[in-house]
Formats: structure tokens, C-alpha cells, sequence
């Protein structure tokens, strides 16, 4: 409602304080009914408005014999008594005051309409106002328009919110995105090291710095609220997500967790255990995902089931969920996989016996994309089950993303017909507005441009081209210890650059980039691949000669110095990145075979994991696992050519060959190629 109009209808009710007769004139006069009835429905709780509503209906009708004006000053004294003024738009009220405030006024349609949460393609604002939706995300790839500005997405997350403030009680929505390596959907965002990298980096406070530079790249776009971190311990590299994990060691994930207090701000030292807390305008609401257990599924198979004790769960998979909880984490992610048959999104004993109760979580739960749709197979098959499976489970927030009409229409039948408590309603609706006025969303629920220049800045870029040049493992240097081949000389007479990954800045992003699968090429966004990178380091004097796969007569006519081998894996995400050979795409290993065999060589792998590399390794002279670096392939150069020295150390283990899978670090028959915590050091070079 306007405030303006407010106003009035205060004047109104003091004008009947003051002057009765006077007052009720006013009334009669300048409101019809159904305005009326319109300020009326603010100020009461939904009980009483619902038996006002009533009577006026009976008025209309002709079936009372109570004059209007009686009517109206028994309408105007309830109003008076019962709110006196909007208790939960009042930011000095304590925070419960208000949750409580806010949710006695609202009708089970509103309340189920907060958990509702849509994509950005079918949400507009009229939808907004319609269903009293709560909460709005774009998933992997969708933008408001190809290569859109921070202000064009200002605009559009405004609109849509605007849509939200305009209902009868004006709760604005929650706008969220998967910010998961950087801002990684939006044009000329730095895009960061994706996880994998990050957990070689052991840097906690790298980390957090991450989070605060992600949280302003976001802000700046007008959202306010990020599905990251993954905090997934990857058991199994053949999983197609494991790149979004930190480590196979869970003390490594629960270290980085310290991206959350980045992302949301330092948590209060008088905070309530379990309560969330985003730090004002320029932080942003975390997720902690997924819960539980997602990086243990048999054999590495995405959405599978993780074949594990309750014991080996807890001390495996569970640890980092609190410490992210302790660090205040607003919300929780379920996770597509079971646990021993059992689907996470209906598994009521770890969402609400555990999460909720055990651990004191009070922020919100979420379900991943058409999570509840998947507790059926095949997905959607029964979905009255799912809705009903989902939501008892303890799952608050549901991310439809579509067909959200027959989520609303399904679970308000539920609750009508008592399969579904209203207190279970009223439970997850308390968690998503305790988010909303901790994050300050009710005081500033619009977005201005005021950050639109922290997008892709240099600063950030600089941090991120530190994280590549921290993330970075030295596996093998030289022939022998004795005659290291890194760092590379900056002068060299002429020297071949190779292989697909060396001038290819969507593959050193990898997927979750501008799209969800990601893309390859130099044209998704603003970036450095490795090889401008490489011309921009090596002394002026110094030939750079790409090709991509030289052949036998190539290298034979070319005098090198040496040569450098980009190879690995091409950008996927989820279950496309599914993988039961980790075999280096082609035509990668023709590439080593030739070149290396011919030239001194450093291969460096750009990949979501460790790879087979067994096979090559006797011809390669010296190995880099590179990750997925992001926009800043500078940080590549950085190390290679000795700006900086190597010092990461792998957060994973690397295996000889797939069939030693799943193999991590303390397993009985240990025996992998390079071992979880080992990494060559260099020294940087003085020029």
C-alpha cells in the first residue's frame, strides 16, 4: 500500500477519535467499502479481517439491519485496538515481534506463496503481485538479455520487486543465482577459480576475500541472494561436480566454509547459535549445499545414492553444515542424491530432526531445481506424493521453477484438507521472513547502481589472478630433481605454444560460466586467456608461436627453446560431466605424444579433477595441474614463467589409473599417483 494512503486512513481514525460524528462522515463519504476493507485488512490479524469481511458482505446483500455507520466505527475500534500501526514494518520492533506481526495478518495463499520461489522467465510483476510469490532465481544461463548490463539486471530484479511490494502486505521478494565460482552468470564478471582449485590454496582468508569481492559483484546487479558455497565433499572424481567441491578431506571444506562470513558478513559475537546474518547492503544471503551427502554417491554418479553409515555420513559429509551454520549461513540446500535409498528431499529425520533441530539451524531450507519433483521416479510421477514428501520433510522453500500454479494449487489443497499441519506452513514461512528482515530487505527492498563498478574490477581480477596463481600444483618438474625445467626463461629464441586450452577462455572457466554447461571459445565474457597471457610475459625479444596440434613436420622445421601443453577436459556441468574414464579430450593426448615428444615440454591440465595422465607422464618434463582457472589465465604466467613461486598442494588425490576408484586419503590400499598433500615448491625468479 502507498504510504500516502496510509496516512490517510491514520487521519481518518483520528479524525473518529477526535470528532465522532465528524470522523464517521469523513468515512462514509471519501471510502467506499471496498477500500476500506483495503486499509482494514492491514491492521488486523486474518481471523478477525475475515469475520469484518463477513459482515460487510451481509451489509451489501441487504441482510443487515445494522446501519453503516455503526458498522464502520465497530470496524474503525477493532483496528484501533488490535494493531494501533504495522508492528512488523517497524524496524526498532524486536525481531520474533515482528515475524509474529507479519504472519497473523496473512492468509494461507500468502504464506504459500513465500515458499514459492520461480524463474525469472515466467516471473513478471503481475505474477509477483497475483501469487504473492516469494522468491525469484535465475538458474544456469538465464539473464534478462545476451550479455546484459549490471543496470539492466538492476531494472530487472526492481520490477519484479516492485510486483512484490505492491500486494496487500507488501513483503518484497528474494531475488537468488548461482554465484558459485565469482559472479558467474553475468557478462564481465570475474570469474574465480572454481572450487577444486580454492581447496589447494589451504587460504581460509583467501577465501573470505573471495566471498566479500562475489557478494559486491552480485549486489551489483540488484540481487541479493547466491546457491553457493558448495560445500561437498567429493569422494569420487568420476562425479561430474566435483569441481564444486574443495577437497576430498572434510577439515579442507570446513576451513573454506570462511567464504560464508565473506559472502554475508561477520556473524555478530551476541548471535543466537544457528540464526542467520547478511550484513546490509552490500552482503548477500548464502546456501550451504547440498545437503547431505551429495559428493559420496556410489561410483560418483550424479543424484545417486551414497552408501554410507550414519557414522561415516556424519563425519564425512556432515562437519562443514556446522561450521556454516555456526558462521550464520541463511539457508540450506537439499540435495538430489539418497542416502541409502533414501531421497535427501524427503528425508525428514536429517532435515528437520537434524538440520533443524539437532544442529539449531533457523535460516530456510531450499530444495534444488524441481527437487521435489525428483523424490518420484520418474520425476513428476506422482506429484501430490512429492509435495507432500518434500514439504513434511522440512523443506521451506520450494524452487519450482516453473510450474508453479500446480505447486500453490497442490499444497494449498493439502493444507485445506489437513494432509499438511499449518504449523508446518507457518514453520517454514517464520524461517524465509526471518531471513527477509535480518537481510534488511523490508527497510531497502530496491536496488540502486551505486556498485555497478565493483562488477569485474580490477581489484577483484587481481584477487582472483592471486587465487589462480595459489591453486596451481607443481606434480612433476624436470627429468630429474636435478634438472628442474620450471620456472621457464622469459627469454628464449623462439618458443611453441599448444594444445585446445591454451587461447580458450570458456574452457578455463569451465561450466557454471555465462551458461550452465559453460561454453568454449573466447567470446562468453571479458577475460585473459593463458596464451595472451604468456605473450605478455615472456621478454619483448621472445617468439610466441601457437598451434593448436602441430604435427611431426611442424615441429621438425621450428627451432624451439621449448613448449608449453595446454590440454584437459571441455566445459560440463552436473550429470554431463559424469565421466567413468577421466580420459583427456582429444586430440590432448596426440598433442603430448607429439610435442613432447620432440621438444622440452611443460604440460599443464585444465580440468575439473584429476585426469589420467599415467600413460604420458614418461615423455612429459615437467606437469601442472591447473584447475579451471577462471578469467584471469595471467595468474598461469605468473607461475610458469617465475613471477611467483609454485606452492599449492593437492586437496585431492590423484589416482594411477580409474579402476583404483573411489581411492582418498586414509582408505586401506592407498596407492595413487600423486598423493592428497603433495606439491612441488619453486622459487620465484629474480629479473
Amino acid at each position: 500500500m502507498q504510504l500516502d494512503a496510509y496516512s490517510q486512513w491514520r487521519r481518518y481514525i483520528a479524525l473518529i477519535d477526535s470528532d465522532e460524528s465528524t470522523g464517521l462522515y469523513i468515512v462514509v463519504s471519501r471510502l467506499q467499502v471496498p477500500t476500506f476493507l483495503h486499509f482494514l485488512s492491514l491492521s488486523l490479524p486474518v481471523k478477525a479481517f475475515s469475520s469484518v469481511q463477513h459482515i460487510a458482505h451481509r451489509f451489501r446483500m441487504g441482510r443487515s439491519s445494522v446501519p453503516i455507520v455503526d458498522i464502520l466505527l465497530l470496524f474503525c475500534l477493532v483496528a484501533v485496538s488490535e494493531a494501533g500501526y504495522l508492528k512488523y514494518k517497524d524496524p526498532k520492533q524486536p525481531l520474533d515481534v515482528r515475524i509474529q506481526d507479519l504472519l497473523k495478518r496473512m492468509t494461507l495463499e500468502e504464506k504459500i506463496g513465500q515458499m514459492t520461489q520461480i524463474e525469472r522467465e515466467v516471473a513478471t510483476p503481475d505474477v509477483m503481485k497475483k501469487f504473492s510469490i516469494g522468491s525469484v532465481l535465475s538458474g544456469g544461463g538465464s539473464v534478462p538479455a545476451p550479455q546484459a548490463s549490471p543496470e539492466t539486471w538492476v531494472k530487472m530484479v526492481n520490477d519484479l520487486q516492485k510486483g512484490s511490494l505492491s500486494t496487500r502486505l507488501g513483503i518484497p521478494m528474494i531475488y537468488g543465482i548461482d554465484a558459485v565460482h565469482g559472479h558467474n552468470n553475468v557478462y564481465k564478471s570475474t570469474i574465480f577459480p572454481h572450487n577444486i582449485g580454492l581447496g589447494v590454496t589451504r587460504d581460509p582468508l583467501l577465501i573470505k576475500k573471495i566471498g566479500e569481492a562475489t557478494a559486491l559483484e552480485v549486489r551489483a546487479t540488484g540481487i541479493q541472494y547466491a546457491f553457493a558455497p558448495c560445500i561437498a565433499v567429493c569422494r569420487d572424481p568420476r562425479w561430474g561436480r566435483c569441481y564444486e567441491s574443495y577437497s576430498e578431506d572434510p577439515k579442507i571444506v570446513r576451513a573454506m566454509t570462511e567464504i560464508i562470513p565473506g559472502l554475508q558478513g561477520d556473524i555478530p559475537a551476541n548471535s543466537k547459535k544457528g540464526f542467520p546474518y547478511v550484513g546490509g547492503k552490500e552482503k548477500i544471503a548464502a546456501c550451504a549445499k547440498h545437503y547431505l551427502g551429495d559428493g559420496g554417491t556410489n561410483k560418483g554418479i550424479n543424484e545417486n545414492n551414497t552408501l554410507l553409515s550414519y557414522n561415516g555420513l556424519l563425519s564425512i559429509h556432515m562437519p562443514a553444515y556446522l561450521d556454516s551454520i555456526m558462521k550464520g549461513v541463511a539457508t540450506v540446500m537439499v540435495s538430489y542424491s539418497s542416502w541409502n535409498g533414501k531421497k535427501m528431499h524427503a528425508n525428514r529425520d536429517l532435515v528437520t530432526g537434524f538440520l533443524k533441530n539437532k544442529l539449531k539451524f533457523k535460516g530456510f531450507v531450499i530444495s534444488d531445481w524441481q527437487g521435489i519433483d525428483r523424490i518420484t521416479s520418474p520425476p513428476h510421477a506422482n506429484y501430490s506424493y512429492s509435495v507432500q514428501a518434500g514439504v513434511s520433510a522440512g523443506i521451506d522453500m520450494i524452487m519450482v521453477p516453473y510450474n508453479y500454479t500446480e505447486f500453490i494449487n497442490t499444497l494449498t489443497y493439502q493444507v485445506k484438507n489437513k494432509i499438511i499441519p499449518m504449523s508446518r506452513i507457518d514453520d517454514a514461512v517464520t524461517r524465509i521472513l526471518r531471513v527477509k528482515f535480518i537481510m534488511g530487505l523490508f527497510e531497502n527492498p530496491l536496488s540502486d547502481v551505486s556498485l555497478v563498478n565493483q562488477l569485474g574490477s580490477k581489484e577483484h581480477r587481481e584477487l582472483a589472478r592471486e587465487a589462480v596463481r595459489k591453486s596451481l600444483v607443481l606434480l612433476k618438474n624436470g627429468k630429474s630433481a636435478q634438472k628442474p625445467l620450471l620456472p621457464l626463461p622469459k627469454k628464449a629464441g623462439k618458443i611453441l605454444v599448444a594444445g585446445s586450452h591454451a587461447d580458450n577462455l570458456g574452457y578455463q572457466c569451465g561450466g557454471w560460466t555465462i551458461t550452465w554447461q559453460g561454453l568454449g571459445g573466447n567470446n562468453l565474457t571479458e577475460g585473459t586467456t593463458i596464451l595472451d597471457a604468456i605473450k605478455q610475459t615472456v621478454d619483448t625479444e621472445t617468439k610466441v608461436v601457437y598451434n593448436e596440434n602441430p604435427d611431426a613436420n611442424f615441429l621438425k622445421s621450428n627451432k624451439f627453446s621449448y613448449a608449453i601443453v595446454f590440454v584437459g577436459e571441455p566445459p560440463y556441468a552436473e550429470t554431463y560431466g559424469d565421466s567413468m574414464n577421466l580420459s583427456i579430450a582429444e586430440p590432448g593426448p596426440s598433442t603430448i605424444n607429439n610435442v613432447c615428444g620432440y621438444i622440452k615440454c611443460v604440460v599443464v591440465l585444465i580440468s575439473g579433477r584429476p585426469v589420467v595422465i599415467k600413460p604420458y607422464l614418461p615423455k612429459i618434463d615437467a606437469l601442472v595441474a591447473a584447475w579451471l582457472p577462471g578469467t584471469e589465465g595471467q595468474g598461469v604466467a605468473d607461475l610458469l614463467f617465475g613471477d611467483y613461486g609454485f606452492t599449492g598442494k593437492l586437496a585431492r588425490t590423484w589416482f594411477k589409473s580409474v579402476d583404483q576408484l573411489p581411492m582418498n586419503v586414509g582408505d586401506k590400499h592407498y596407492d595413487p599417483l600423486f598423493p592428497f598433500g603433495f606439491g612441488l615448491t619453486t622459487d620465484p625468479t629474480k629479473y
